[in-house]
């Protein structure tokens, strides 16, 4: 008898659950490489095409804020070349993943490490790939040098462990202009000022910062960020703010603040962001969701304003700025010793500062993170240091001022606030740190933790966002917002900026008492396809570059 050519209805069955399973793995590999906009489809390696890096059975979170999917992702001439099932694929170095987790490396969305990075000892910046940051945006809150072209060089000239994408400054740009002169520009500086924001625009800035709460930005009528905002939203870049108000020190306070952000941004024609977003002082705490609320609003409107946060309920800054009125600060450094020596002006900055340091919560809320005149200060309180010196608070904090720029940690915000900010679909991620040498001062330690931390308390402990969330807010959602289409993502084709990392294992070791500790968690961290950390373990590359938009 001819035995049929057909399959048994058992075979087909077999087959035919074969065949949808591997449709299944297919489509759902598609669907991770085209939500981020690759090509899409699974890859099989081909013998004879090794990759420089072959990261293998890996949960890979593509960094859009969907579900992982179990990929392999092979990495050639720095960049992602295939995600998929690689079986047979050859590679110069293979990473077992071994089922942790695989994602985008972290983009710092305000960072003041730039300056830590300029400095060859810190230059690959370990205390940021501790975290698993790759990318950072400097020269935030208006400030950073005014010669873009000059940092750039420096930075590069050294060799940095993490990308760089640089912001012109607009406090830098007035006082190039203004020196700090409390008063407009006329016509002709105003066109001066344009003209240095579009040099910055021109030597590759993806932006303008601005610091509207710190002297000489404080001067600036919204008129005149608006004029400058149009130069950098001509390049399609945007615009971020050290708002003027986080909290009650003027009228109209916090909401008044972030509402300037959503007209400079409609105004401009570019994108606003309202960076490290907070509601300061026990007087604000609660304000965070009517904040929000006109975030929302603004959007509905289509204008696109965002906003960034670091997981911390204490900020930080210079003394001075936290408690001396703006007025005081006219005329620099030199100026403000003056009138802090003249009793008369004296008498009338006391009673500011008194009212400033009750926004702040009070002295006991205020501790001294750098003093060089004496160092000895340094994690006391303001009301240690006044109690010691048989003085009022707002007197010793004129003295200390008066002696030396004061560098503080204040604690000043509230964990429903911090809670609510981060739950918003807009809001990045962001450590508003330093880069600093182990040992010197004693910092936030937002430093070395903020990244860490977000996963390991409001992932992990608190419940407050899911990874996917946490992951996407540190990824790609910074990268779209920034005009970054090839890095924030896991894609083919997308820069190799990658992390494997095990959530559990991630930690913030860094406390406000002990602030030079290293991140913990972060088993390989990858920049432009190179390895900086390899098993837990700094590499001594610096494979890091300086973006251009």
């Amino acid at each position: 008898m001819t035995r049929s050519r057909h399959a048994s209805p058992a075979r087909l069955s077999t087959t035919l659950r074969r065949a949808f399973a591997t449709t299944l793995a297919t489509l759902a590999l598609t669907s991770l490489t085209a939500c981020a906009g690759g090509r899409g489809g699974a890859q099989v390696a081909q013998p004879g095409e090794p990759y420089d890096l072959l990261i293998l059975d890996g949960r890979v979170l593509d960094g859009s804020g969907n579900p992982w999917i179990r990929a392999d992702i092979g990495i050639r001439d720095e960049r992602i070349a295939a995600i998929g099932r690689l079986t047979g694929a050859t590679a110069a170095r293979t990473i077992d993943a071994a089922d942790r987790y695989v994602a985008p490396g972290f983009i710092d969305a305000h960072s003041h490490a730039a300056s830590g990075l300029a400095r060859p000892e810190l230059s690959q910046g370990q205390p940021l790939l501790a975290q698993g940051v790759t990318t950072i945006v400097a020269n935030p809150d208006g400030g950073g040098p005014l010669d873009l072209a000059g940092q750039r060089a420096t930075l590069e000239g050294q060799g940095i462990g993490v990308n760089v994408a640089l912001l012109i400054g607009h406090n830098t740009v007035r006082t190039a202009v203004l020196g700090a002169d409390e008063r407009a520009p006329t016509d002709g500086e105003l066109e001066e000022m344009q003209a240095l924001v579009r040099q910055g625009m021109e030597d590759g800035a993806f932006g303008l910062s601005s610091g509207l709460f710190y002297a000489p930005g404080s001067y600036a009528a919204t008129e005149e960020v608006i004029a400058l905002a149009r130069i950098a939203g001509e390049y399609g870049g945007l615009y971020t703010s050290h708002i003027r108000d986080e909290g009650n020190y003027s009228a109209g306070g916090l909401l008044a603040a972030v509402d300037e952000v959503i007209r400079i941004a409609e105004e401009g024609g570019l994108t606003g962001v309202v960076t490290h977003m907070k509601a300061l002082g026990p007087d604000s705490w609660g304000l965070s969701v009517a904040a929000t609320t006109h975030i929302d609003a603004a959007r509905r409107r289509g204008i696109a304003v965002f906003a960034d946060q670091y997981p911390y309920e204490a900020s930080s800054t210079s003394l001075s700025a936290a408690l001396v009125p703006r007025w005081a600060h006219e005329g620099g450094d030199e100026a403000l010793v003056a009138r802090i020596e003249d009793p008369d002006v004296r008498a009338r900055m006391l009673a500011e500062v008194t009212e400033n340091l009750a926004r702040r919560g009070g002295p006991a809320s205020i501790v001294v993170a750098r003093y060089e005149p004496d160092p000895s200060l340094e994690g006391q309180t303001l009301e240690d240091i006044a109690e010691a010196r048989g003085a009022k608070p707002e007197d010793a904090a004129l003295e200390l001022i008066a002696a030396g720029s004061v560098s503080i940690v204040s604690f000043n915000m509230s964990e429903d606030d911090i809670e609510h900010i981060m739950r918003q679909p807009y809001t990045m991620t962001s450590s508003d740190g330093g880069l600093v040498a182990m040992g010197e001062g004693r910092p936030h330690p937002r430093n070395n933790g903020a990244f860490a931390r977000k996963i390991a308390r409001y992932v992990n402990e608190r419940g407050t966002i899911g990874l996917e969330f946490a992951v996407r807010a540190t990824t790609s959602l910074p990268a779209s917002v920034l005009g970054m289409t090839d890095r924030g993502v896991i894609r083919e084709g997308a820069w190799a900026d990658i992390l494997v990392f095990d959530p559990a294992a991630v930690r913030d070791t860094a406390t406000y008492t002990d602030p030079h500790r290293l991140a913990e968690g972060m088993s390989f961290v990858i920049v432009n396809g190179t390895l900086v950390v390899d098993e837990g373990r700094f590499t001594d590359a610096r494979p890091g570059r300086v973006l251009t938009r």
